[in-house]
């Protein structure tokens, strides 16, 4: 039974169960602090804590009383029972206190309009506790654990085959996926590639735009889904709108909401948003989409936005608390910078900001391209970072048809793909160094590399 009040004789029969049992003390002392308790003990507390960080001791009775001039009596013959009535009432006590002095802390935050400091504190404040989950015994069960990974639970299918099989199955939920590229790269296709990936898939997904209109996208998603161009959507209204909601009733597709935000929001507006789209539609968002990453700014203000390492860091950071905290699949994206233009692989020096992304993200995906890959029907990604999967350095092919804007897996007779064989002709080309600034560009290779292999395969 739980107490309804925390009078002093409560937090001294607290403090004499932690003067009592060093292991109690242990277990509780990562949460136990003085301006949770009565004056009257904070002085004991900070005795306590410090005195136990400086010797690795509990102070006896003595050395309490003589510093603090209170006198705690032991408690005798503490049962398991005694210990574990202990912990739950303490935690509580703890969890509490900090969220009494949390709201009494808002009151100037809340006049300056921080909202988003205060939240951080209340959730702060709730989030207080023992340690529970003590993780996994590695020896304990092998076969286990090894088949937990083979029968890819909790992974999600990303809706490509090639990408789950270098992500263990796909990607899973609290984790934030990076899709990186350049200026005009596909950034946002791959995105709402994703979206429709997911929503045909039966889970409901929310696409937040911070740079194209909600109706842009959604004739995107229209060509995609109907399989007509996106010069004959408009043309074909009727028919492109029973399509829709023909493959929608069969396939049971979730719903797919797109927003359009403006650039500069922090992750407490997206929070907002969710939680009023749920409310009002009466269902769970499973998948978060965001595009990009760049265009999103810190929670607090005092993070200065010219400073991109540490803008992105925060950004990146808060975001991905937003999704474990909902427990969503998440992909946005984010730029490369002007060093990635004329690059055949990608690496950590080619995200725009720094590496505060990179180290924060859980998979960081390298989109590559060019118009004459495109136009012939083809994208690759390039992993640069998997966080729990060895895709690292990898590199997939994918079909894609640029009259519909579908990225589809490869099939199986086209795994001598164009971009492939030249990928092979550039990297030789770097390596022989026969590729220098007083030679034709990037784009210009590729385009010969191409017609020589459409050349050759025609002659066979």
């Amino acid at each position: 039974m739980s107490l309804e009040n925390y009078s002093p004789e409560i937090q001294e029969l607290f403090l004499r169960f932690l003067t009592t049992d060093p292991d109690l003390f242990a277990r509780c002392q990562h949460i136990t602090k003085s301006d949770y308790f009565d004056p009257k003990y904070r002085k004991l507390v900070d005795f306590l804590n410090e005195h136990t960080v400086n010797h690795n001791a509990i102070p006896t009775r003595d050395q309490i009383t003589a510093v603090t001039g209170i006198d705690l009596e032991p408690v005798e013959n503490i049962t398991e029972d005694h210990q574990n009535w202990f912990l739950g009432e303490f935690e509580q006590f703890c969890r509490h206190k900090a969220l009494e002095r949390a709201i009494v802390d808002s009151t100037d935050l809340l006049e300056k309009q921080n909202y988003g400091e205060v939240e951080n504190m209340i959730k702060a404040a709730v989030q207080i506790g023992l340690v529970k989950d003590l993780g996994l015994e590695y020896f304990e069960n092998p076969k286990e654990r090894l088949e937990f990974i083979k029968n890819q639970r909790g992974a999600i299918s990303t809706g490509w085959k090639a990408i789950d099989e270098k992500l263990y199955g796909g990607l899973n939920r609290g984790e934030v996926t990076i899709f990186a590229g350049g200026s005009g790269a596909g950034k946002s296709l791959w995105l709402q590639n994703f979206a429709l990936n997911w929503a045909f898939a039966g889970l409901n997904v929310v696409y937040i735009s911070l740079e194209l209109s909600e109706q842009l996208i959604s004739m995107r998603l229209d060509a995609m889904a109907s399989g007509y161009t996106t010069r004959d959507v408009m043309k074909n209204i009727d028919d492109v709108d029973l399509k829709i909601r023909t493959i929608a009733k069969q396939k049971k597709a979730g719903k797919l909401r797109v927003k359009q935000m403006p650039n500069g929001i922090t992750a407490n507006d997206i929070r907002a948003f969710l939680r009023e789209y749920e409310i009002q539609n009466g269902i769970k968002v499973d998948a978060l989409l965001v595009d990009y990453l760049d265009l999103m700014m810190p929670i607090s203000n005092r993070v200065s936005a010219s400073d991109l390492f540490i803008k992105d860091k925060y950004v990146t950071e808060e975001l991905r608390n937003l999704v474990a905290e909902r427990d969503l699949l998440c992909v946005t994206a984010s730029q490369l910078n002007r060093a990635a233009v004329e690059e055949l692989e990608f690496d950590h020096s080619h995200i725009a900001g720094g590496l505060s992304k990179i180290q924060t993200a859980d998979n960081v995906v390298g989109i590559f391209t060019s118009n004459a890959m495109r136009e012939r029907g083809r994208y690759q990604i390039q992993f640069m970072k998997t966080r729990s999967s060895s895709g690292v350095g990898s590199k997939v092919d994918f079909a894609f048809d640029q009259n519909t804007l579908r990225i589809t897996d490869l099939n199986e007779d086209d795994e001598d793909a164009i971009t492939a064989q030249t990928s092979g002709l550039l990297n030789q080309l770097k390596r022989n160094g026969t590729v220098k600034s007083t030679e034709p560009d990037t784009k210009d290779v590729v385009e010969q590399g191409l017609n020589l292999a459409e050349f050759l395969k025609s002659r066979r």
